[in-house]
């Protein structure tokens, strides 16, 4: 089971010092029209396997999409990979948007 994380728990647990990653498993077109006001690591969903390496398994990972359906199916690949603690962020960027930063565009 793959916990839930809110962009507003995500930005009070960050803000609180929490060692976190922040995934953004979204196409590279997807990130210019919409980017996350975030410290975030880039890989696309399609690349993850090949590039894992670049993530750390013992530090949370929160994954994030535009709605958080490939976010959830990346998160449950790293967990079966033995990720210690993966989150899902839920509702995406489209939540991150509406719940925390109206100037993010919807898409």
């Amino acid at each position: 089971m793959i916990k839930a994380l809110t962009a507003e728990e995500f930005i009070k647990r960050r803000a609180a010092g929490a060692a976190m990653t922040l995934l953004d498993v979204r196409e590279d077109w997807e990130t210019q029209l919409a980017p996350v006001p975030a410290d975030v690591l880039h890989i696309p969903m399609g690349q993850i396997a090949e590039r894992l390496a670049e993530l750390d398994p013992t530090v949370e990972t929160v994954v994030i999409c535009r709605s958080g359906g490939r976010s959830l199916e990346v998160a449950r690949l790293l967990a079966a990979q033995g990720f210690s603690s993966v989150a899902n962020l839920e509702g995406g960027i489209l939540a991150w948007s509406r719940d925390v930063d109206p100037k993010i565009p919807q898409y």
